[in-house]
């Protein structure tokens, strides 16, 4: 069984930043395939943020282009979020996923693997 286990959160002001890692880890899953930042408030859905794909074909939301950037290091078999300009609003709890596939997709429901989630708390 993948397990997918999330670090790097924490408490940031507005405008700083913080790097989130995911280490997948068992089972025989290729990080070559897509993996994915989510991130979920109390009460909300959970919102794709960031996706890494086969091909290293980036794509990110609106709300966090231009401000976090999303990459992988495949011999590590880990992904990183490094999040810079961080607002409030950011504040979140950040789960990785990963499919089963080369391509990625923006809806919860077909990632396969999830980790338990990282806490990221903004103040102003």
């Amino acid at each position: 069984q993948v397990r997918l286990a999330e670090s790097g959160g924490g408490p940031a002001q507005a405008g700083g930043s913080l790097r989130l890692s995911c280490a997948a880890s068992g089972g025989s899953y290729n990080v070559d395939n897509c993996m994915a930042w989510f991130r979920q408030l109390p009460g909300k859905e959970r919102e794709w943020i960031a996706t890494f794909d086969h091909y290293d074909q980036i794509m990110y939301a609106e709300s966090v282009k231009g401000r976090f950037t999303i990459s992988k290091d495949k011999n590590k078999r880990t992904l990183y979020l490094q999040m810079t300009g961080l607002k409030p609003e950011d504040s979140a709890m950040y789960y990785c996923a990963a499919r089963q596939g080369w391509f990625c997709s923006v809806v919860v429901h077909e990632y396969d693997h999830w980790g338990q989630g990282t806490q990221v708390t903004v103040s102003s």
